[in-house]
């Protein structure tokens, strides 16, 4: 079970908020979120509500200030418990939307889709098992997206726009 805490100032300070689950407004909760504090499991934040926009991943420890840290303009408006996973990761990812295109299954981290599979690009994929984050540069750099088991025919209909993804890696034990 995770537990984050959000505050509305800067360094833990003003108004607080206890979050033990998925949030996907904190308008009635807090006015504005400028540090937070994760005391168990692993989350995403989003720029947006109803989980859109811009993501970050956090886990356990303190952010005094996320948006000079992340770059962030803008406050999390929503966040989303990451549940732990036991067991084997699975994911098939294709070059274009709709799963078309070249396509490879990935039980492990791959660090730079041209460079492994000669894949300039990643549009749509299909988690089979285990929680994994998508990253617009090699290396895990870039902006990041939170991927679940399920399909995904659309990355723009998640609110990822004019970027492609280009690395990605399991959500695992080490995390918590």
């Amino acid at each position: 079970m995770g537990k984050i805490i959000f505050y509305e100032d800067r360094n833990f300070q003003g108004r607080s908020w206890e979050c033990m689950s998925d949030c996907a407004d904190f308008s009635s909760y807090l006015s504005r979120c400028h540090s937070f504090r994760v005391e168990s499991g692993c989350f995403m934040a989003y720029d947006r509500p109803n989980y859109m926009g811009n993501q970050y991943f956090m886990r356990r420890g303190d952010y005094a200030d996320y948006m000079s840290m992340w770059g962030w303009s803008d406050y999390i408006k929503s966040c989303r418990m990451i549940p732990q996973h036991r067991g084997q990761f699975r994911i098939r990812i294709y070059e274009r939307e709709n799963f078309q295109g070249q396509s490879h299954e990935l039980m492990d981290d791959c660090d730079n889709f041209q460079e492994r599979y000669r894949m300039s690009d990643c549009q749509s994929c299909n988690v089979m098992d285990g929680h994994w984050l998508m990253y617009e540069q090699p290396h895990y750099r870039g902006r990041m997206m939170y991927f679940r088991p399920g399909e995904y025919r659309n990355f723009m209909n998640m609110g990822w726009s004019g970027s492609r993804f280009m690395s990605m890696r399991r959500i695992t034990d080490s995390c918590y």
